[in-house]
């Protein structure tokens, strides 16, 4: 029965896509990395994106740990060595790596509460004929990511609503 609910999204994945587009930008000191990302977002469109690099430097650092309900929040000097996920104006869903001066490194969840020390250089490339979106869809208690083409979600306007 679960095999049959990832049949939309491996039918969704196998189509040829068009070329993505890329957005790069810069996040400057003390913005919030996550808010940067989602305000570029927005300002973007960006309906199915992901994070192809970044890297980066950060003052105080926010992650949600696995299976832990609230953030853990960390003031230093910190790199970005590893950020990855799914970016879109419906939603997105991210996971950040940082290292401390010493070289121990942490990762989890992205939440609000990451600051930027020097600079945070983000590059997002965008699937044009693809839409993003987060929904509860009864595989675990979570809004997981739905994915859609552009030409199925056509047929009423809303995203993510085709099968």
């Amino acid at each position: 029965m679960r095999i049959l609910a990832l049949l939309p999204l491996l039918a969704a994945c196998a189509a040829p896509a068009a070329t993505p587009t890329v957005h790069a930008f810069r996040l400057l000191p003390g913005q919030d990395l996550l808010a940067g990302i989602e305000e570029a977002a927005q300002r973007h469109a960006i309906d199915a994106g992901w994070v192809a690099a970044a890297v980066g430097s950060l003052t105080d650092c926010a992650l949600r740990f696995a299976d832990r309900p609230q953030a853990s929040h960390t003031t230093g000097r910190f790199e970005i060595v590893s950020l990855c996920g799914t970016v879109s104006r419906h939603g997105s869903h991210l996971h950040l790596a940082v290292s401390d001066a010493e070289g121990r490194t942490i990762g989890g969840h992205l939440v609000p509460g990451c600051r930027v020390y020097t600079t945070a250089e983000i590059v997002l490339c965008v699937a044009p004929d693809h839409v993003f979106t987060r929904a509860h869809d009864g595989t675990t208690p979570w809004a997981e990511l739905q994915i859609r083409r552009r030409q199925a979600m056509a047929a009423d306007g809303h995203p993510g609503s085709a099968p």
